[in-house]
Formats: C-alpha cells, sequence, structure tokens
C-alpha cells in the first residue's frame, strides 16, 4: 500500500548546501515504490496511510526508512514536546495537519501515541558503510548547523577502512568538500577528476617518473574519497557514479603497480624475475578479491573486514592501494623504487594468504557454530568503553539540543 508524504515546512538555513525540504526530496527518491509525495491534501484518497514529515529536521535514513514502512498510528518527538513527524493509518489527514502546526483543537492527534527515537525498531549496523552508528534525529536551526554538516560529514565515513582514509584525510576532505558544494560541482565530477590522475599516474610510473607519478596517485586517492563524501553528504549518491567510482577502485591498482614494476628499467634498474613478479602481484591482488567476495557471498553474507576485530584492524593495512602507495612511497623517497616494489608484491601474497585463512576459518565456524555473526552486533547502543575496536571503528554521535530557536 502506497504511503503519501506531506512535507512540512522547511528549515532556515541550508545544511550543506541543501535545505530540509530539497534533502527530504532527495532522500525519499530511495523510497519511490512505497510512497507518494504529495502537496495537496486533497490528492490523499479517505483512509488513506499518510506520513507528515517537519522539515525543519534533519533526518538519519534509518529513521525515515523506518517511518516509511510503519503500518500504525505514531508521532514521532525530537524531544519530550517536539513533533518531528507523524504517521496515521486512518483518519482525517487535514484536522491531523492543523493539529501539527497548532492551528486546529488537537483532538485529532490526542490518542496517537509518541515515540522517541530510541523507541523505533531501527537497525543500527550500516552494512555498506562498516560501521555501527546510532541514528540520529535534529533540528535545524543557525545555532548548530555547522555542528550538523560537521556530523554529516563523519557519518559518511566507513568506520572499517584503510589507515589513511580514516586518520589522514577526514580534515582536508571536509574542506575540499566544503569547496565543492560551493562552486557547484557534483561526485560525478570529481569522480571523472581521479580518473584524470590516475592515468597520470600511471603514466609516469610507466616511464620511471615516480615523484610526479605518486603526486598524480595521493590526489587521485584524496580525490576517491571526496566524492563519495559530496554524494552523501548532499544526497546525490547515483549508480552512474557508483559504478564508475567502484570500477574505478578495482581496475586501476594492479595496472599501477605493473606500471611501476615496467618503469624500473626507465631509471636505468635491473629486476631479475619482473615478469614473474608482475603476475605474482596480480595472483596476489586478485586472490585477495576473490576472497572478499566468497566470503560476503557465501560465508557471512556481510564483507569480511567486519567479522571480527582482527578482520577490522587487518583491513587498517591489507594490502589495498593506500597501504600500497605508502610502500611506494617509501621506496622512492629511500631512492629504492625497485625495494618498493618488491614490498608490495610480498604485502599482496602476505595479505591474500591471510584472507584465505580467514575464508577457511568462517567456513568452519559457520559449518559447525551456524550463521556468522559480525562483531559490530554485539555493540551495544551508545557503547562508550569497549576496547580499542569500539574506541577505532564507532563513534558516537554528536549531542545536540534540538529545540527551536528563536532569534
Amino acid at each position: 500500500m502506497t504511503t503519501f508524504v506531506y512535507i512540512v515546512g522547511d528549515s532556515e538555513v541550508n545544511v550543506w548546501g541543501l535545505s530540509g525540504r530539497e534533502r527530504l526530496h532527495r532522500m525519499l527518491k530511495a523510497h519511490h515504490e512505497r510512497i507518494t509525495l504529495v502537496d495537496d491534501l486533497g490528492n490523499i484518497p479517505d483512509g488513506g496511510s499518510v506520513l507528515f514529515l517537519c522539515a525543519d529536521h534533519l533526518f538519519d535514513a534509518r529513521v525515515l526508512s523506518t517511518l516509511v514502512q510503519t503500518k500504525s498510528n505514531l508521532i514521532l518527538d525530537s524531544n519530550s514536546d517536539q513533533i518531528a513527524a507523524i504517521h496515521i493509518t486512518d483518519g482525517n489527514a487535514s484536522n491531523v495537519l492543523a493539529d501539527f502546526l497548532g492551528a486546529g483543537d488537537g483532538n485529532a492527534i490526542s490518542v496517537f501515541p509518541h515515540y522517541s527515537l530510541d523507541e523505533l525498531n531501527l537497525n543500527l549496523q550500516q552494512k555498506n558503510l562498516k560501521k555501527k552508528d546510532a541514528p540520529y534525529l535534529f533540528f535545524i536551526n543557525r545555532a548548530n548547523y555547522k555542528v550538523l554538516e560537521s556530523e554529516l560529514f563523519s557519518g559518511s565515513y566507513k568506520g572499517v577502512t584503510d589507515l589513511v582514509t580514516k586518520w589522514v584525510w577526514p580534515a582536508p576532505a571536509s574542506w575540499i568538500t566544503h569547496l565543492c558544494v560551493r562552486i557547484g560541482l557534483s561526485p560525478n565530477h570529481v569522480t571523472l577528476m581521479s580518473y584524470v590522475f590516475a592515468i597520470l599516474a600511471g603514466v609516469s610510473f610507466w616511464f620511471g617518473s615516480y615523484g610526479i607519478g605518486l603526486l598524480m596517485g595521493w590526489i587521485m586517492t584524496f580525490l576517491d574519497t571526496v566524492d563519495g563524501k559530496l554524494a552523501r553528504v548532499t544526497v546525490t549518491s547515483s549508480r552512474l557514479g557508483d559504478v564508475l567510482d567502484h570500477g574505478l577502485d578495482i581496475i586501476h591498482p594492479p595496472l599501477w603497480y605493473m606500471a611501476w614494476g615496467i618503469g624500473l628499467s626507465a631509471v636505468s634498474l635491473s629486476v631479475s624475475g619482473l615478469e614473474v613478479l608482475i603476475w605474482l602481484m596480480f595472483i596476489g591482488y586478485i586472490g585477495g578479491r576473490i576472497c572478499e567476495g566468497v566470503f560476503q557471498f557465501f560465508v557471512g553474507s556481510f564483507d569480511i573486514f567486519i567479522w571480527q576485530k582482527f578482520d577490522s584492524f587487518n583491513r587498517l593495512i591489507t594490502a589495498r592501494r593506500n597501504p600500497n602507495l605508502i610502500l611506494l612511497t617509501g621506496g622512492w623517497i629511500i631512492d629504492q623504487p625497485d625495494f618498493g616494489f618488491f614490498a608490495v608484491v610480498i604485502w599482496h601474497l602476505i595479505s591474500t594468504a591471510i584472507l584465505v585463512i580467514r575464508v577457511v576459518y568462517g567456513w568452519r565456524a559457520k559449518y559447525h557454530n551456524g550463521p556468522l555473526k559480525s562483531w559490530f552486533e554485539e555493540i551495544a547502543p551508545n557503547q562508550e568503553d569497549g576496547g580499542l575496536a569500539v574506541r577505532i571503528f564507532t563513534r558516537t554521535p554528536v549531542s545536540i539540543n534540538d529545540r527551536r530557536v528563536t532569534n
């Protein structure tokens, strides 16, 4: 059954370039099969399921999804005395809206049960971002919008990723994401720029211009962080952007390493068995990707790096692009690019061996003990002291007073 969604009001200030109303419109596109957006209550049939959303609030996607799918009357309060959303399964939508806006007598919604955010049945784990965060529902005003922008940006990061993405890129990526919003660059624009830098890096490696190639490579990896964050904070993710981004992520790393190896001859370095080393690198790279796919689709039904805490720590340094770039950069700094290439090949083989062991171990654990669970599922909501892994791979969302502020 279709839920009719009516958006009430708007925010007094934009967050990441979007008003509250526009952000809700973009977020609701993900539910187009379940909902019908309406601007006129007269278009809602008698007895229709209606969801009123207050656009001066910042809704977590999980909160919005729960509201869209609910099948009962409810009022969602962002705090003890402020309504953020109302869902009605039947009744007079006009009277409910009047009560919502404070223009009615209050009888239409007086019998509706009130829910706080903690009382909604929400899935806290976000497998696509490899993390577990508490959901949020914030009022938007001029006093807190910068904090909300910071919160949205922090929340757009994967919980489990490599050490460069986790600890080096966030601050500069936030600055550049703000710049992209101000000048109107879309995530796909940033992705296309990263393609250019990826090609420039590969060509530079091929001809032995390692310093220039590394500069291009690091810029590319930085832009690869920015495009995803820009897409999430502005709700502009698209299927094309996803294909472009992930396609580049999968294809370019081994081509870089191969080009680096071939470029050694351009700097008068002769490497015995170079062809064999390149093949070993490809075997390690492809083998690692295969292990990740086998685990997710046949063993754990989730990413291997969020299975146990060991796996999450392993993701910080495993043979993916950024850790390998560190090895190549180190080789260039000491003027031994051949050592950097050897290190990348060896690290690929070691990392893939570890993944093979983890897949086998996971298969045995599933066979003997039943379906596997991610260690994130064991984290209690708002858990603050759960050891090093919890402190590194999870975060506590900001606490913001979301009451309306009057000037």
